[in-house]
């Protein structure tokens, strides 16, 4: 599973030269979502299991 997520992330942020030049937004777009949802995610886990909510 380790070796899946760092193969995932490094495909995600692999860049050619040519695309350096403009931003890919939806690329960036798509990374920040979906940090943001595995940190809502990790935070109800914690919530729950600290009984904090």
């Amino acid at each position: 599973m380790r070796r899946f997520a760092m193969k995932a992330l490094f495909t995600a942020l692999n860049l050619d030269r040519a695309e350096r030049t403009r931003i890919d937004w939806d690329r960036r777009i798509l990374i920040f979502s979906t940090v943001v949802t595995l940190g809502l995610v990790a935070l109800y886990i914690y919530g729950k299991a600290t009984a904090r909510w």
